[in-house]
């Protein structure tokens, strides 16, 4: 018995991610921008450094303003340490492929 506890706790250490990958990530959507500042808010609230706000398509302007958001009126310390674009190739469901824009922020709190 020790043995399958042993097996299925190495077993799960493989397939679980690593908490600080997924941790502070914001993946902005359809919703209002404050949404968006308050989970950042609650993420530096709880001691996170660094967060990376996740967006892509016409969502993009909506990440865009959280991050000025946070560091025009909550936070007046955060810094952009990066941005990366890139582009994704989506399949609409009448089978066409097309192409969205993508775009990953990443704010520090020194």
């Amino acid at each position: 018995m020790t043995e399958e506890k042993q097996k299925r706790s190495a077993k799960e250490e493989k397939t679980q991610k690593p908490a600080t990958q997924n941790e502070s990530t914001v993946l902005v959507g359809k919703k209002p921008v404050m949404n968006y500042v308050l989970a950042c808010l609650t993420f530096l609230n709880s001691g996170a450094q660094k967060i990376v706000i996740k967006a892509r398509g016409r969502a993009i302007s909506r990440a865009v303003d959280t991050v000025e958001l946070l560091r025009r009126a909550f936070v007046k310390d955060l810094q952009v340490k990066d941005i990366v674009i890139g582009t994704e190739e989506v399949t609409r469901p009448e089978g066409q492929k097309t192409n969205v824009s993508t775009i990953e922020i990443t704010v520090i709190k020194p």
